[in-house]
């Protein structure tokens, strides 16, 4: 699915937040045959060192130790037991069982946090660039993300998202609310997958790639 979404409408930039150890990038460069350059960002400091060691003999894969949201300034960024539950937010309240033990604060730091719309210039235009999709993996904090990129955010030609059935993380928005929010600001959906598959027998969460809709009537899309 990604490999015909970034060939049928050429995207360039690939925008990775939430990168953790850089898993999704290499999904990208290996499987989707991604070329562009990717920017990647995550905020856990010893995670962060793994990313950094795994992209630096990619010339076109840049590394941020910062945290995306909606706002510039510091906040406290929560390390959970497994970090890839890591999140600027908190857990729920209430658990799945499966995650009581692994979605549990152990520590914070201190983190920068940036806009996405001050910095997008900043990433493409160096390397002329003008074709970004946003993907966001950032446990209960992807509609911060969105609201961070303000008015840059209509230019994603496309967006991936986490679509939260059952949100574990503290006043995370649902994937009725998350799929809405996208429908009003001109995104439709693409493909959606069903993540966290070993939770049988309810579905946890999705992953969602979205279009700008802009595109698809246009007909950009190859057949």
């Amino acid at each position: 699915a990604l490999r015909r979404f970034f060939e049928a409408f050429a995207i360039d930039a690939l925008i990775d937040v939430g990168a953790n150890q850089g898993q999704y990038a290499l999904t990208a460069r290996r499987d989707a045959g991604f070329a562009g350059h990717i920017f990647s960002f995550e905020p856990n400091p010893d995670v962060f060192a793994i990313l950094a060691r795994k992209a630096a003999h990619d010339p076109k894969w840049h590394v941020f130790n910062i945290a995306l949201s909606d706002f510039d300034g510091e906040s406290e960024f929560h390390i959970m037991a497994a970090h890839q539950f890591s999140s600027l937010v908190k857990p729920a309240e209430r658990l799945d069982p499966i995650f009581e033990s692994r979605n549990r604060v152990e520590r914070t730091v201190t983190m920068q946090c940036r806009r996405l719309d001050g910095m997008l210039d900043e990433l493409l235009k160096p390397h002329g660039l003008s074709r970004p999709f946003l993907k966001m993996d950032t446990q209960g904090h992807d509609r911060s993300v969105c609201e961070g990129a303000g008015a840059r955010f209509s230019g994603m030609v496309g967006v991936q998202t986490e679509l939260a059935v059952r949100p574990q993380y503290a006043g995370a928005s649902d994937y009725r609310a998350m799929i809405d929010y996208l429908a009003e600001r001109g995104f439709l959906p693409n493909a959606i997958f069903a993540n966290n598959k070993g939770h049988f027998p309810l579905l946890v969460e999705m992953d969602g790639i979205f279009l700008r809709a802009t595109l698809a009537a246009e007909g950009a899309v190859s057949a």
